[in-house]
């Protein structure tokens, strides 16, 4: 019964029954966590491959029952040369979820996007590998980029929006207690993730039925 219900908000959205926005290539995600608010403007004209992936794991429901389960703070992360600043967030089945195929890789390089503060971007292996967990910058962070050595490959990752509000509860999280591997106790829960406005064109047809 919740699959058919989100089967149908999903329509809705596709349909353009969602709020009306200034820029359709800019759509909002609204996360709600247990932590507070978050809204995301994802970026389907620079990187519609990835806005598009992530919209199709928000509209059936996949991040509902999710969390944020990972901190990553600057000061700490000495393991590797290049340090960073994120938070990361997966889906019920967690961080190797295999329920969908994995995106080809949006490098920095070819949509124009950076890794500042507050960049929406995809958690990945090897390039070609991300499938839905993602997460937030919370400081520059340029060895994210493509040609930065953050992964050692150096193809970076796929920046795909900016959080527009609750970026005070993104840095929250991220100063919340966690373990020796980075893992926040308890994790903060995402309680829902919602689309508050029509998917674009370019995501309609990729959307799994």
């Amino acid at each position: 019964m919740r699959r058919e219900a989100m089967a149908a908000a999903a329509l809705l959205a596709l349909a353009g029954c969602a709020t009306t926005q200034v820029d359709p290539q800019r759509p909002r995600v609204a996360l709600e966590t247990s932590a507070g608010g978050i809204v995301l403007a994802l970026d389907a004209a620079a990187a519609p491959v990835t806005a598009c992936n992530f919209i199709g794991y928000v509209v059936f429901g996949d991040y509902d029952g999710g969390s944020f389960f990972r901190t990553v703070v600057r000061s700490t992360n000495t393991a590797n040369p290049h340090p960073i600043d994120v938070i990361q967030a997966a889906t019920p089945r967690g961080s190797d979820d295999d329920s969908r195929p994995p995106i080809v890789l949006e490098r920095t390089r070819d949509t124009g996007l950076r890794h500042t503060a507050g960049t929406l971007s995809m958690a990945r292996d090897g390039p070609d590998t991300a499938t839905s967990s993602f997460f937030i910058v919370i400081e520059d962070t340029p060895s994210l980029d493509f040609g930065g050595m953050r992964n050692p490959d150096g193809q970076g990752f796929a920046a795909f929006g900016k959080v527009i509000q609750g970026f005070d509860v993104a840095r929250r999280i991220q100063k919340m207690p966690a373990d020796a591997q980075e893992r926040l106790i308890p994790p903060v829960a995402i309680r829902s993730a919602r689309l508050l406005d029509p998917s674009p064109k370019v995501c309609t047809a990729g959307l799994r039925p």
